[in-house]
């Protein structure tokens, strides 16, 4: 009986969903109006030189905020592999928590490390290095004139081997303009030196930038190691800055066009999908030799609150996702250690002046005749210490040196290994708001 019952109570009820569903379908059977989808509108306004080290702009989200946010309202949509929307803030770092915890020692350093490989093709040693020792980012290096296409296979073979636990590497290169730019022929635009971009209205060169950053894209890089915010002090004094003045590399002689034109070019990166990296902070404007291939390359006028610091203060409060940390010494600002091992410098200046919350990366030092004193396997630890996020090392010989120094450093200081921890973790997190986290 009671089946019975049951059985005529459920025939009653699908007869009275079965009226429900009929009425609905004629109450809106009639065709939908369409209507058309707003055309795009046009992109809004917002780098080494021969044997400069790679070397290292802007979100409203601000203070190093997830650079997706920067992008201007109205600025031309980027390629398709950039405008998925990233997950909100708590459930990437949640994502990003859940990797880490998943991670042995050796993945944790690695998301903190960034090792070259030529841009023409992987050789064994970088191949080696990317797959052997985890490391979870990727630095295009050298020169190519293969066009976007054939650079895009190199770029996606290369990002293969640096794939950790399902999350995609970042995929960096230097690509400034003048001689600094290592991605070149068919597809990509031949880019001016800066200090011609500096002429441009910095609404054009956002958008300039944009198209750049795009290119970047298409062939499969999600950071450029650009803008250069280094200001030379006058016309007369740029043949003597090795670095930056002797290559046109800087955007003007004043911090305020620097500035302007600086940030303008990371917009346009930003727009494009693409992470810009302001660099060299503090500045390489004021000094003569380049800490690539000189030792000894001293700033004997910067200070910790300078006018020349104002164009990386202005990048950060537009909400720069990176920042690259120059390899010279500032006596007035730290009279102990070289810009990267200065917890002045990194932790004092980028996380408590500047405010900065996103990814600090070191210059290279690996191959850079600065840092020759300082035993390789130390470099690393001596920069994660001073407050530093990520490692570049453009020489993947000398990488496994330096990263069994972090490991092993890690292993031995359990403070040390909290500070790895950190770093992995701000770098998953960054990964994790592109969509660069499998979960």
């Amino acid at each position: 009986m009671a089946l019975g019952a049951r059985h005529w109570w459920g025939i009653g009820v699908s007869a009275a969903v079965l009226g429900v569903v009929v009425v609905m379908v004629l109450t809106f059977s009639s065709p939908p109006r369409t209507t058309p989808a707003p055309a795009p509108s046009s992109a809004s306004p917002t780098t080494a030189p021969p044997s400069a080290t790679p070397t290292a702009g802007p979100s409203t989200a601000g203070r190093g905020g997830t650079a997706t946010a920067s992008v201007p309202a109205t600025a031309a949509p980027p390629p398709a592999s950039a405008t998925q929307a990233p997950p909100s803030s708590a459930p990437a770092k949640d994502l990003a928590r859940q990797k880490l915890a998943a991670m042995t020692l050796g993945q944790r350093v690695g998301q903190a490390f960034m090792v070259s490989t030529p841009v023409t093709g992987a050789d064994p040693q970088s191949t080696y290095v990317l797959e052997s020792l985890h490391v979870g980012n990727v630095f295009m290096k050298g020169r190519s004139t293969a066009g976007v296409d054939a650079i895009a296979s190199v770029v996606a073979t290369a990002a293969g081997h640096g794939l950790e636990l399902g999350v995609r590497p970042f995929v960096a290169t230097d690509q400034e303009g003048g001689f600094v730019q290592i991605m070149q022929g068919h597809g990509f635009d031949a880019i001016p030196q800066a200090i011609e971009q500096g002429q441009l209205a910095p609404a054009t060169l956002q958008a300039d930038a944009t198209r750049w950053g795009r290119q970047l894209a298409a062939a499969g890089v999600n950071v450029n190691l650009a803008p250069v915010l280094d200001t030379v002090p006058s016309p007369a004094f740029a043949p003597q800055n090795a670095p930056i003045g002797a290559f046109g590399r800087e955007y003007g002689y004043t911090p305020g066009t620097v500035s302007s034109h600086g940030v303008a070019f990371a917009r346009g990166m930003l727009a494009a999908g693409v992470d810009p990296t302001v660099k060299h902070f503090p500045g390489l404007g004021r000094v003569t030799g380049n800490t690539d291939v000189t030792a000894g390359v001293t700033d004997n006028v910067t200070v910790r609150n300078d006018p020349y610091v104002a164009p990386f203060r202005d990048a950060v409060d537009a909400g720069v996702p990176w920042l690259m940390v120059s390899n010279a010494y500032y006596p007035k600002i730290d009279t102990q250690d070289l810009g990267p091992f200065s917890h002045v410098v990194v932790q004092g200046m980028v996380r408590g002046d500047l405010g900065f919350n996103g990814i600090i990366v070191s210059d290279d030092i690996c191959d850079a005749r600065q840092v020759a004193a300082v035993p390789v396997s130390r470099r690393g630890v001596d920069f994660i210490n001073a407050g530093g996020t990520m490692v570049l090392c453009t020489d993947q010989a000398v990488a496994p040196a330096m990263y069994q120094g972090m490991v092993d450093a890690a292993q031995a200081d359990p403070a040390f290994a909290r500070k790895i921890d950190a770093a992995a973790l701000l770098v998953l997190e960054a990964k994790a708001a592109r969509g660069m986290v499998a979960r």
